[in-house]
């Protein structure tokens, strides 16, 4: 069960304006990551389950949070069906990331009052996502589109919230830019949590990267 209501998951990101996406098949490489955020002052990671037996690993991450990272938010990723959400949100998966946009999914997680977060790529699949109750939509990919759809989107339809994912790098340019567009948040994988930090195993490193990143949004925000 969810240890955050979707209202709450809602306003932490659009506080903290970053959502870093992480998988591993190994647990205690998956804790090193996740607890390196969380001191860098992250406050929600969207697991992105794209490997076999991922609903094991989550499980374990999401029970070690709940006990020694009071406040993080765990959240799945890379959610395709309603089955896999229903599992996800029953290991305790306080959001749902989805590559595209279901109903089936968002019916599921509606219920629970669980966040969901759909991948959209035009008006009328965001209206759509917004009809069925979503609270903040993802822009994915995000480097396919660019800012300027976002402003482009804000300017017919200025309540809503949009979390672009992919392209996003934590360099003060390229988050000017998705921020001056109107982002509410930016999910962030490869390019926080990178290759070299990952082989090194340079958490610490990590978690300043985390830190210099959140401080940057809220100047900019600013």
């Amino acid at each position: 069960m969810a240890q955050f209501s979707r209202i709450e998951v809602a306003g932490i990101m659009k506080k903290t304006g970053l959502v870093p996406l992480f998988f591993s098949q190994d647990l205690e490489l998956s804790k090193s990551i996740l607890k390196a955020c969380y001191d860098g002052g992250a406050r929600l990671l969207e697991f992105t389950a794209r490997g076999d037996f991922a609903h094991e690993v989550f499980g374990e991450l999401n029970k070690y949070a709940i006990k020694e990272l009071p406040g993080m938010v765990m959240g799945v990723g890379s959610v395709t069906d309603a089955a896999s959400a229903s599992m996800y949100m029953a290991l305790g998966a306080n959001f749902i990331v989805t590559p595209v946009f279901r109903k089936d999914i968002a019916i599921v997680c509606n219920r629970r009052k669980v966040l969901w977060s759909p991948g959209c790529g035009s008006l009328t699949e965001i209206a759509e996502a917004e009809e069925m109750g979503c609270e903040i939509v993802k822009l994915f990919p995000g480097d396919s589109f660019g800012a300027k759809f976002i402003k482009n989107i804000k300017g017919p339809q200025p309540w809503t919230n949009i979390m672009p994912t992919g392209g996003v790098s934590p360099d003060q340019e390229n988050l000017k830019e998705w921020f001056d567009a109107g982002a509410t948040c930016v999910g962030m994988g490869s390019q926080l949590i990178t290759k070299d930090i990952v082989n090194q195993k340079d958490f610490k490193k990590l978690e300043e990267q985390v830190r210099w990143t959140i401080e940057t949004i809220k100047t900019l925000r600013e």
